[in-house]
C-alpha cells in the first residue's frame, strides 16, 4: 500500500484540501491518503483553534466518497512533532510505504520544523504548488538541501525505485480557498458542526479499524 500523508490543523477542512489530495493521489499513483488532523501545531497559535473533534468531523465530511482517511491518530500516539509521528507510523505499519504531502507554503518554513532533515530521510516528500509561496519555497534553506534529492514523479509511481530522501515537485492549478477565509466568514462553524454532540469523546476510525494482515510484519 502506497499511502500519502497530509498533516495540518484542518481548522476547518475544506474543498481545497480535498482537491489537492485527490490531485496528489492521481499524480503519484497512491492507493489512498491519510489526513493527519493535528491535536496542536507547535508553529501555529492556539487562539482561534477549534476543538479537535470539530476539525476531525469537518475533515470526515470533506473526505466522503474519496480514498481519503481523516485521522487524529497523533493524539493516540502522543506525538506533537511531525518527525516523531512519522517515525511511529513507519514502525506501526511496516508493510506500507508512505509519502509526505505538503504545500509549498510549508516547504518555505520546513527548516523551522524539528529535525526536518530526519523527516526527509524517513519518507519521500511531495510538494504541491500553492499561490504566492513558490518563490519562497524554492529559495528556502530546506530546498537548498533537498534539491539534490529531487526525483521525477514517475519514480514514485513505479514504486520500489526510490528511497528517502526524495523530493517530488507537483504543479497544480491554483486553489485560493483557505481555512482562514472560512473562519472569518463563519466564526461559529465549529459550534454549528458539533451541535449537541460537543461533549462526546473523539473516536478515530483509523485507530479503531481492523489492521489488514498485509500491513504488519
Amino acid at each position: 500500500m502506497l499511502t500519502g500523508l497530509l498533516g495540518g490543523s484542518f481548522n476547518p477542512a475544506h474543498g481545497g484540501h480535498r482537491r489537492i489530495t485527490l490531485f496528489a493521489i492521481d499524480a503519484l499513483g497512491l492507493d489512498e491518503a491519510w489526513w493527519l488532523v493535528s491535536p496542536g501545531n507547535p508553529l501555529k497559535p492556539q487562539a482561534g483553534m477549534a476543538p479537535l473533534k470539530a476539525r476531525l468531523l469537518s475533515a470526515r465530511r470533506q473526505a466522503r466518497g474519496a480514498r481519503i482517511v481523516p485521522t487524529a491518530i497523533e493524539q493516540r500516539l502522543g506525538t506533537r512533532y511531525t518527525v516523531d509521528t512519522l517515525a511511529k507510523l513507519v514502525r506501526r505499519y511496516p508493510k506500507r510505504r508512505f509519502v509526505w504531502l505538503m504545500g509549498s507554503d510549508n516547504l518555505a518554513q520546513l527548516h523551522r520544523w524539528k529535525d526536518w532533515r530526519q523527516i526527509a530521510r524517513t519518507m519521500p516528500i511531495a510538494v504541491i504548488a500553492r499561490p504566492g509561496y513558490d518563490a519562497g519555497a524554492m529559495t528556502s534553506p530546506a530546498m537548498a538541501w533537498l534539491r539534490r534529492y529531487r526525483v521525477p514523479v514517475a519514480s514514485i509511481r513505479k514504486r520500489g525505485q526510490w528511497s528517502a530522501p526524495a523530493l517530488v515537485l507537483l504543479r497544480f492549478d491554483p486553489d485560493h480557498r483557505s481555512a482562514t477565509a472560512i473562519r472569518r466568514a463563519h466564526a461559529g462553524w465549529a459550534e454549528a458542526l458539533l451541535g449537541e454532540d460537543r461533549d462526546a469523546a473523539v473516536r478515530d476510525r483509523l485507530t479503531f479499524r481492523t489492521i489488514r494482515p498485509e500491513e504488519v510484519a
